[in-house]
């Protein structure tokens, strides 16, 4: 691990020299590729440079232990080598986790597409929640929030609802949230009072730019229409609205809330691309599971992760086992507690795996 840091380390202050020199300041794609790499590197080669001094300060107070002290002095070193011991071993934890192979989409924006699921009415109403919870977030992360495309229930809820969150580490935050939400609450069409269970559906997509996913002319079909609002009644009389459909997998990608036909159509094309990647990446899981005789990772979103319980005002993820009693706190986006707890488990059983790899 120390000759891997040290080989950071040494990249790391490579850059800090490259970063000044007068050729590459002139060269803005070297520039900004530079000081990507280098603010990749930044909390890892802080931790080590602070693990150095420690490392450092605790030699140096071990040493003092053989020379000749009175007890006072003997008895503050000794408490300095307690309070030292920790620091490196709290150090070490913290370099082991960022040392994890990094998810190469983390820094990326996010698509994400809610759909109602059972429930009827009352899902689309709960996609409606969900909608709200996520621009909640964002806002208060400082993300940009751009909706591509939406079906509006009779009751104003979101039959689907797909939408664009534009920010550093927004993929990185919300991946948790692709799969099942449950909601158990009496529906605002329910007479009688009962409870009852509905679901939507959450996938997270990261932005693929068009290196990542080339889409080739030929291979997709682009059809026109008129945008609709509530219901479906046509709101304009051109036909701005965009369908694409690539051809050789199937899949398809609606845009009807960009300012032109244009726009609808770039849109399009990016939920298109996601959708691809996304494909070809469960695909690929899906046959390391198998190698793997595991389905471990597979990221299987018709699997339940949360529930939303009205009545008890609770907030359940399933993954994690975890339960917080605020549950309109969460809808009103304050989903950070249940996010981190998902990243600490998810670090948890990387450093179990690396530990098990080396064993």
């Amino acid at each position: 691990m120390l000759d891997r840091l040290q080989s950071l380390a040494d990249r790391y202050e490579k850059l800090s020299e490259l970063l000044c020199d007068p050729a590459v300041t002139a060269d803005p794609k070297r520039l900004r590729e530079y000081s990507k790499e280098q603010s990749d590197l930044e909390e890892t080669y802080q931790a080590y440079t602070e693990y150095r001094k420690v490392v450092s300060q605790l030699n140096d107070a071990r040493a003092m232990l053989g020379e000749k002290l009175d007890e006072d002095m003997r008895a503050m070193v000794k408490e300095e080598i307690d309070e030292l011991t920790r620091r490196k071993e709290e150090l070490e934890k913290r370099i082991r986790i960022l040392l994890l192979p990094k998810d190469p989409n983390d820094d990326k924006n996010v698509i994400v597409e809610i759909r109602a699921a059972a429930g009827g009415e009352e899902a689309a109403l709960f996609a409606g929640d969900l909608y709200r919870m996520y621009t909640r977030y964002a806002e208060t992360q400082g993300w940009k929030v751009e909706l591509i495309d939406a079906s509006v229930s009779d009751l104003g809820g979101f039959k689907e609802v797909i939408f664009m969150i534009s920010g550093k580490g927004a993929y990185s935050r919300l991946k948790y949230e692709s799969g099942a939400h449950r909601v158990q609450r009496v529906p605002v069409t329910e007479s009688g009072g009962r409870i009852h269970t509905s679901t939507s559906t959450v996938a997270v997509l990261p932005e693929v730019e068009e290196l990542e996913v080339e889409i080739l002319d030929k291979d997709i079909r682009v059809d026109t229409f008129c945008a609709s609002g509530h219901g479906g009644q046509s709101v304009n009389t051109t036909k701005s609205a965009v369908r694409v459909t690539h051809i050789p997998t199937g899949i398809v990608a609606t845009c009807q809330d960009g300012k032109s036909q244009n726009d609808n159509k770039q849109k399009a094309l990016q939920v298109l691309r996601a959708r691809i990647y996304e494909m070809r990446r469960r695909e690929e899981e899906e046959r390391l599971a198998n190698e793997r005789r595991s389905k471990i990772g597979t990221g299987d979103r018709s699997e339940r992760i949360r529930t939303y319980n009205f009545p008890q005002s609770r907030v359940t993820d399933h993954r994690i086992g975890l339960t917080l009693h605020k549950l309109d706190a969460v809808l009103n986006g304050e989903i950070d507690e249940i996010i981190d707890a998902l990243i600490l488990a998810e670090q948890a059983e990387l450093l179990e795996q690396e530990n098990a790899a080396i064993v």
